[in-house]
């Protein structure tokens, strides 16, 4: 099936993990795509983030699915540079239909753990980050008469995760923008919704209820804490085919929610 022929979509951290899960599968389905990355290390966060082989790769498997694609190198805590790439992207491609907010970092520990970089780092990618996206994008979306933007959240939208302050505020307005904009924008045609998954295996950021349960462990003495969220662990397909739902027709009716893939972690 080809839900998307015709349409094209941004996803932003796409170099590796869900971003890259997430590109390839709209590609499968007909999307030409604009796939940004920073490809850079982020002061304050303690693992690799993608680099520009991985983008590279994201690339041609684009290509492999039948699809155009455009690349960038670039920081969406960067506003200018992000709406220069977008606009770049959007004149090679021609148009804008979809965008998935994906970019995003965590760091765990205890509160007082928590260093003024490391909080920035995160509300900056995280929050700031897809603010900047959708500024950047919306534009584009309003100039096709509509679109889909869907984010990548998490449980933390909803949930609070204790050692996990700075990534939990930042979901709570991740969230909070996607409601706010769904109910903004709807007029315009443009739906606004979030995927909020559990822990996902193989993308480089550690996942987050395991890494919570870590620091849980290490407070409580508790080994079990991590085992019980591992349980719980999603692979990367079973996020993309919610943002695919999200971004296709299929949900045309659909805005302003935040969709769970948490094998049943949370009720809510």
């Amino acid at each position: 099936m080809q839900r998307l022929e015709n349409k094209i979509a941004l996803v932003t951290g796409a170099a590796r993990g869900l971003g890259r899960s997430h590109a390839v599968r709209l590609a499968e389905e007909g999307a030409d795509i604009i796939a940004l990355d920073i490809c850079a290390p982020v002061a304050g966060i303690d693992y690799p983030m993608a680099t520009l082989d991985d983008l590279r790769t994201t690339g041609d498997l684009v290509v492999e699915a039948g699809r155009r694609v455009v690349t960038a190198e670039v920081d969406v805590r960067a506003r200018r540079a992000l709406t220069e790439a977008v606009e770049a992207g959007v004149a090679e491609l021609g148009g804008l239909d979809i965008v998935v907010a994906n970019a995003g970092v965590a760091a765990f520990g205890r509160w007082n753990d928590t260093d003024g970089q490391q909080w920035e780092a995160v509300m900056g990618v995280n929050l700031t980050g897809t603010w900047n996206t959708m500024v950047a994008t919306i534009p584009h979306l309003q100039a096709r008469g509509g679109g889909s933007v869907v984010v990548t959240g998490s449980v933390a939208s909803v949930e609070g995760l204790p050692c996990a302050e700075a990534y939990t505020a930042s979901q709570h307005g991740v969230f909070g923008l996607v409601r706010s904009l769904s109910a903004e924008l709807i007029e315009e045609g443009i739906r606004v919704n979030a995927v909020r998954p559990t822990g996902v295996s193989g993308t480089g950021m550690p996942q987050t209820l395991p890494a919570v349960a870590d620091v849980q462990a290490g407070l409580r003495g508790e080994s079990a804490f991590r085992r019980g969220f591992e349980a719980d662990t999603v692979e990367p397909a079973d996020v993309s085919n919610a943002v695919l739902y999200l971004a296709s027709d299929a949900s045309r009716y659909v805005t302003g929610t935040a969709m769970p893939v948490n094998a049943g972690l949370i009720s809510h």
